[in-house]
C-alpha cells in the first residue's frame, strides 16, 4: 500500500527544514507517461529548478494557484497564507482595491515553493514588486496573449519586435514561455514608480508595437476591435493583476512550464518543449538562463515621454476596477455606436 505520506528535507540558507508530503503517489498530469505525473515529481520538479524559481519569486507578494485535485481539476485562487502554515513561512500584508488586506506568501528560498507545491499549488503568481516596497514595481511584464485565428508563430513574431524595440532604448529583456498559448517578456526596472506609471509605460509599448506591426499586433482592450492578431496585454500591469511566474507549472495534464528562454531560442520553441521533465533536464544542464534578470534596473523615464507623445491618454482597466482618473467610458464599441444611431459596419 503506497505510504500516505512522505518527509521531505529542504536545505535553506537559513537551515534544513523538513516538508511533510500528503498523497506523493497521486496523479496530477495524467498525460505524463510512466507514473512521471505524480504530486511527489511535481515537489522534486521545484526542488531542482530550484535557485530559477527562487529568483522569480524572492519576496514578492505571491498568489497560489492551487489544484489539490491534480491539473485537471477547477483551480484555487489562494491570497491568503492559510493558519496551518509552518511557523518558517514568511508572508507580506497587502492591501486590495476592495480596502481589504491579506498576508501572502512571500518566498526566501526553495523550502516555501516545496511547502506551497504541497498545498497542490502548480503556478505560483507573484507581484511585480517586493515586500520591501510593494507599491513599487520593480518589474515592467509584457503578456503576449494570441487572439483566436493566430498561431505560435505570430507570437513569435510580435515578441521579435518587442525585443527589437527594448534593443533600440538599449534595455535588456528576458522572455519566457507562458506555458500556454503565449510569450511573456520582462523588463527589470527601477522601483521608484507607481503602478499607474508602470501600467502607462506598458500601455505605450503596446501601442508603439501596433503601430509598428498593425496586421499582426494590437494593443485594443475591446476584444471585438483585436481581429486575427496578438494581444499585449498591458492590463496585466494594473495593480492586484498577475501572471505565472518563470518556473512555474501550469493546469495541463501535460505537466507544461513557464519557461525561461534566451532571445537566440525564441523563434524555435515551443510550449510542448517544455514539461516537468524536460525543465528539469534542461536546468541541469544551462541552469537558469535568466540568471542575470537582476544584474540591471532601467530607467522608466524613455517610456513614459513616449506615453506622453503618444496623445491616446488613459487605456480600459478590467471591468473589476473602480473608474480611474482619464479613463475613457467603459463601453463595447459597437455598442457605444448603437446608442448613438451610427449605422451598422
Amino acid at each position: 500500500m503506497p505510504s500516505p505520506f512522505v518527509e521531505i528535507e529542504v536545505d535553506t540558507p537559513t537551515g534544513e527544514r523538513l516538508v511533510k508530503v500528503s498523497n506523493p503517489e497521486k496523479t496530477y498530469f495524467s498525460g505524463l507517461p510512466d507514473g512521471r505525473g505524480r504530486k511527489l515529481d511535481l515537489i522534486e520538479y521545484y526542488l531542482a529548478v530550484g535557485d530559477g524559481i527562487v529568483r522569480a519569486l524572492y519576496e514578492r507578494p505571491t498568489v497560489l494557484k492551487r489544484h489539490p485535485g491534480g491539473a485537471e481539476t477547477e483551480a484555487i485562487y489562494q491570497k491568503r497564507l492559510p493558519d496551518h502554515a509552518p511557523p518558517w513561512v514568511e508572508g507580506v500584508t497587502v492591501s486590495f482595491p476592495s480596502g481589504r488586506s491579506a498576508r501572502e506568501l512571500c518566498p526566501v528560498d526553495v523550502a516555501h515553493v516545496v511547502w506551497a507545491a504541497t498545498q497542490g499549488t502548480l503556478d505560483f503568481h507573484p507581484w511585480p514588486s517586493r515586500r520591501a516596497d510593494t507599491e513599487s514595481p520593480d518589474e515592467l511584464r509584457i503578456d503576449l496573449d494570441p487572439m483566436p485565428g493566430t498561431g505560435w508563430d505570430d507570437v513569435v513574431e510580435v515578441a521579435l519586435e518587442v525585443q527589437r524595440f527594448f534593443d533600440e532604448l538599449g534595455f535588456v529583456t528576458y522572455p519566457k514561455t507562458s506555458g500556454s498559448k503565449g510569450l511573456h517578456v520582462y523588463l527589470r526596472i527601477e522601483p521608484r514608480w507607481s503602478f499607474t506609471e508602470v501600467r502607462h509605460a506598458t500601455v505605450a509599448v503596446a501601442r508603439e508595437i501596433e503601430r509598428r506591426r498593425p496586421e499582426v499586433a494590437t494593443a485594443r482592450w475591446w476584444r471585438e476591435e483585436r481581429g486575427e492578431r496578438v494581444f499585449l496585454d498591458y492590463n496585466r500591469m494594473a495593480r492586484d493583476q498577475t501572471i505565472a511566474s518563470a518556473y512555474s507549472v501550469r493546469a495541463s495534464r501535460f505537466g507544461y512550464v513557464s519557461a525561461p528562454l534566451t532571445w537566440s531560442e525564441v523563434t524555435s520553441a515551443r510550449v510542448e518543449d517544455f514539461d516537468i521533465w524536460t525543465v528539469r533536464e534542461r536546468f541541469a544542464e544551462l541552469g537558469d538562463v535568466h540568471a542575470a534578470i537582476d544584474d540591471v534596473r532601467h530607467d522608466l523615464t524613455p517610456l513614459l515621454e513616449l506615453y506622453e507623445s503618444q496623445g491616446e491618454g488613459e487605456a480600459p482597466f478590467p471591468p473589476q476596477f473602480a473608474k480611474q482618473e482619464g479613463e475613457p467610458l467603459r463601453v463595447q464599441p459597437s455598442r457605444k455606436r448603437r446608442q448613438r444611431g451610427d449605422p451598422p459596419d
